[in-house]
Parts: structure tokens; sequence; C-alpha cells
């Protein structure tokens, strides 16, 4: 069984230095948000996290979920948990106070919902998919909708999901089939969807079902798409529940990793069609699907970060504990963490998640500066910000947990080969990270086609801008050593922004072809800039009687993903500029043998 402790320190270091918890406690509505309040809602969350959630982590992987005629019936210890998870308030924390929750802002939830999903990534997908369906509601749904049903979504006495995949359509919205026949006030709902996130458990009453479905006079493509609330059972006009809705788990998927979590094949309308309710308005359903699609790719690329956190933690334990062989320069007894290899590895995974963790604070903050400033033209430039980054939040953040994970198994050695061991769990888990909310391929797409090329490069050189400041300012410092790698990563990525402007447009097959390579040059460099902005805060700790130690570990942080990871950029940079032809004029068929 691995033992989880949530990174505190780190976590407060970087809501601190990097997603401004200064600004965001100064908002509106956010006063009383201090820092020693974070700090008490840290510790709190971290102890439900290690001593709750992470010793389900490994038996629900093995135990896995059960259905049978359409009942399913989660691991052992889940159902308990999430009742007392949901009693101790953690399940409403980022909700709004209309509907119950405590309204926290998006960088305090932040890291409490990484040591979720650190804990046990499983059991935290319920949340963050009731979290969506409650969101989804609150922006386009009916004040009577918002009143029936966000208040018990919200304290976690009803679940709710997500339902967009179909077997046929995949990614492409455009296919979905799901049809919707007005009846009177509602609709009947028939058709089936796939790959549902908690679309059936036994921890809820009920179960709050969004469903994307066309009606019979809808035009074809996305914009023949609407938006329907479809509940497990029908909601009285009191609230209470009345008659089992006509939708059924068909079956749950046997998947790759995350076990504890039931991905549901859902079918609606076997008998007389399920009934749902329209949100919003006719044919907007997948405009309103995107209201809420900046933070759920957030909280997707959280879990690449928590992941990754969880992987780094069980191999520097393993490797402290482990002796095999004297190290050079060493002695006999000393474990293999100090080992050259061992070392570089530990020093990858770590580094890597600094600069992870970094981005996804940094955005979090952002989002709060964006929803409540009053100053339009500090939140118009912290939503373009926020634009900009969430889909390299989401892509190079869960892109690395995957790295991060197999480098967690490989400082095992064979014993991390051995399910027992625990570190293949977190392999397996990190897989889904870079498919879930739009593959890693959609999330480039969406950098260079939408962020980037569509306001000719705005939202990237107000970010060079900002780095620009940042390496004036540490010129002739104690950083001037470590700017100066940034200073030619950032000077790649302003090129490759000019190439994907002047591309896009006459060659997107070029830019599309050139997406990936283009997300990952990105992440590395404005990671290491939020790496930067971490040690420059830790040198200014201690000069001011701070832990000299804390200041040690960033430094060779810094240092050593200036030496291993920011030279990455050179080559993606060259898969930008240069690489797009050599894949846009290949013919698939040369595969076919």
């Amino acid at each position: 069984m691995t033992a989880y402790q949530a990174p505190i320190r780190d976590m407060l270091f970087a809501m601190r230095e990097v997603g401004g918890l200064d600004r965001v406690s100064a908002l509106p509505g956010n006063e009383e948000i201090s820092e020693d309040l974070v700090e008490a809602i840290l510790e709190e969350a971290g102890k439900f996290a290690g001593d709750v959630l992470a010793p389900l982590n490994q038996p629900g992987d093995k135990q896995g979920c059960v259905c049978k005629d359409g009942v399913v019936t989660t691991p052992d210890g889940v159902k308990d948990a999430f009742a007392a998870f949901c009693e101790n308030g953690w399940h409403a924390m980022p909700v709004s106070l209309d509907y119950g929750g405590q309204g926290l802002p998006a960088l305090v939830a932040t890291p409490v919902q990484e040591m979720w999903k650190a804990s046990n990534m499983a059991f935290s997908l319920c949340q963050m998919l009731t979290l969506g369906a409650l969101s989804a509601i609150d922006h386009h749904g009916s004040d009577e909708q918002k009143a029936l049903y966000l208040p018990n979504m919200a304290s976690g006495k009803w679940t709710g999901t997500m339902n967009l995949t179909e077997p046929q359509a995949g990614s492409d919205l455009a296919a979905v089939r799901t049809r919707a026949v007005p009846d009177g006030d509602a609709y009947r709902i028939t058709g089936t969807k796939i790959f549902i996130t908690w679309g059936e458990n036994d921890v809820a009453e009920n179960i709050i079902h969004l469903v994307l479905a066309r009606l019979p006079d809808a035009p074809p493509g996305v914009k023949g798409i609407s938006l329907f609330l479809v509940p497990k059972f029908l909601v009285n006009a009191d609230g209470s529940l009345g008659a089992r809705n006509d939708l059924i788990c068909a079956s749950i998927e046997h998947k790759l990793g995350i076990h504890a979590s039931p991905t549901a094949v859902m079918s609606f309308g076997e008998k007389d069609g399920a009934i749902g309710y329209l949100i919003g308005e006719i044919n907007r359903g997948v405009e309103y699907m995107f209201t809420m699609m900046n933070h759920a790719r957030l909280n997707v690329g959280l879990e690449g970060v928590a992941i990754s956190e969880r992987a780094y933690q069980k191999a520097l334990s393993y490797a402290h504990d482990r002796v095999q062989g004297k190290p050079l320069a060493g002695k006999v007894g000393d474990p293999i963490a100090y080992h050259p290899d061992v070392k570089r590895m530990l020093l990858d995974m770590k580094s890597r998640i600094e600069a992870m963790r970094a981005l996804a604070y940094f955005a979090a903050g952002k989002m709060d500066v964006a929803h409540l400033s009053q100053d339009a033209n500090e939140a118009r430039a912290a939503q373009a910000l926020v634009d900009l980054l969430i889909p390299v939040v989401k892509g190079w953040c869960t892109e690395n947990s995957i790295w991060i994970a197999s480098t967690g198994v490989q400082v095992h050695g064979g014993m991390g080969f051995i399910e027992e061991t625990g570190a293949a769990q977190h392999l397996r888990d990190a897989r889904i990270t870079t498919i879930y909310e739009g593959t890693t391929a959609i999330q480039a797409n969406d950098l260079v086609g939408r962020k980037i090329a569509r306001d000719g490069g705005v939202a990237a050189g107000a970010l060079i801008a900002q780095i620009e400041e940042d390496l004036k300012g540490w010129a002739g410092s104690d950083l001037a050593a470590l700017a100066k790698p940034l200073e030619a990563a950032l000077g790649r990525f302003a090129s490759a922004v000019d190439w994907i402007v002047k591309t896009h447009k006459p060659a997107p097959e070029s830019t599309a072809a050139a997406a990936v390579p283009m997300l990952h040059l990105t992440g590395i460099t404005v990671g290491y800039w939020l790496v930067l902005r971490q040690l420059a805060a830790a040198i200014r700790q201690k000069e001011a009687g701070g832990d000299p130690d804390f200041t040690r570990a960033k430094l060779a942080y810094a240092t050593f993903y200036a030496a291993h990871v920011l030279p990455q950029t050179e080559s993606f940079f060259a898969g930008v500029v240069e690489g797009a032809d050599s894949v846009t004029e290949f013919d698939p068929s040369l595969m076919i043998h």
C-alpha cells in the first residue's frame, strides 16, 4: 500500500509566488482568504487525502467496480469514504455560496483537488464530473433547474455526469446521433453514450446526467446539438425523488487503469424514452459544454501533476530504502538514491513536477482574476492568458505524467513491474489523462489555431513580454546564469509563434502537424520561467532568514531543469518550423504491407 503525504509547503509556496495568492485574496468576495486560512485548509485536506483516500487507492485498483443488471458496486470502503468526504464539506468547497458551497476561489481549490487526485484519482473523478455538470447547469439552466438540482449536487447527495461520446463518434461531436423528441414540457431521449465517468454508482441517491442530443429537425453537425438534463430518478417539484427514468448502465468498461472509477456505457430510452429537460436554448449544446471547458481541462491537467507527485513520492521512498551495490563516490550501505542515474531520474521527476504545478497554479490564479477583478483591463488580460495556457496545462502536464510515472517504475527496477509494489498503477492511471477532455492533439490544435493564430499571436506576445520583464530584472542577479538559457528558449518560442501566425491560414495542415511539438515547446519554456520565479522567491526568503535547505533544493531543481529539460526546446522548435513537411507529405498507405 502506497502512502501519500500532501506536499503542503511546495503547494503554499507555488500559490503565493506564482499563483498570486495576495492578489486573489484581495479580489471582491475573497477578503477572508488569508494565508493562515489557506494553510489550515490544506492541512486538513492533506490529512483526509492521506488517511482516508490514499489507503483505498491500491485495494480499489485491485478490486475494481462491478456491474450486474445495471447496478454498479464500487470497491470496499469507497461508499463510506464518499459519505465522509461530503459530510466534511470537501465536495462543496469550490461551489458557490448560492447552492450551499463554500465559494472558495480556483487558486485555493486547485491544491486541494490535487490532493484528491494524487491520493486516489479514481475517487476524485466523481467530484470532478459532478462539479462540471453543476457548472453547466449554473451557467445555462433555468432558475427552476438551478433551485431543484444544484443544492443536492453541491452537497454530493446527487452526483453528475457529462454524456458526450458515442461509439461511432468518438471526439467528433458532429457525428452525435442521440435523439430528443419533444413531449410536452420535456423531451424523450434515446441513444447510447460511452466512456461516461461515474455514469452509474452506489455512492449517491440520484445521478444527474447532462446529455448531448439532437431534435428531429436539428441542422447537421455541431450546430444541431442541444443539451439536456436527464436524471436517473425523476425529481418531484418538492425535491423528493420520483420514478426511475428510462435509462440504464448497460455495462462498465474494463480499463487499463482507474479501476475504482466506474466508466459506464449508458443506454437511454430502451422503453418509452428517457425524460429529459432542455438546458438553455435548442442547438446550443456544444457551446454550453465549452463554457466550463477551461475548468475541466485545468482539472485534468492537475491530474497529471497529481499522479506525477504520487509516482515521485513512491519512487523517492523506494530509492531511500533500497540498498543495492555501492554507489560511486558513496559508501557501503548507501541506498540506491545515491547512484548517479537514480539521482538523475529523481531530479527529472521532481524538476518537472515543480514546473507543472507552477503552471497549473499560475493558470488557476489568473482564472480568479479574470472572474472577479473589477479592473476590466486586468480581467481581460488575465482571461487571455488563461485561454492561451489551459491547453498547455492540460496537454503538457498529462504528457509529462506518463513520462514521470514510467520513470518511477524504472527507479524501482524489476520491482516496479510487479503490481504489488504499486508503482505500475500510477503509470496505468496516468495513461488516460492525455485522452480525457480532448486528446493531446486536440489541445495542441486549440493552442495553435484558436489561441495563437486567431488573434495573430497577441496573447502569446503579452506572455512573452511578461517573461522578458522578469529576464531584465534577473540580469546581474544571482539568477543571471540560469536566466540565460531561458532567454534562448523564449526566443525559440517567439519565433515559433511567428511561424504559426504566418503559416496557419495558408497551410493549416502544416500547423496541425507542428501543433504537439509547439505545445511541448510552450510548456517547457513557460514552466521554466515559473521555476525561476519560485527560485527567486526562495532566495529572497533565505536572505531574510528563511530555510537555506529549501532554497538549495529549489536551486537544484532549477539547475537540473536548465541542463536536462530546457534543451529539449531546441528539438521541439525544429519540429515546429522544420518538421511539418515530413508529416504532411507522407502517404499513410505506405505503411500497409
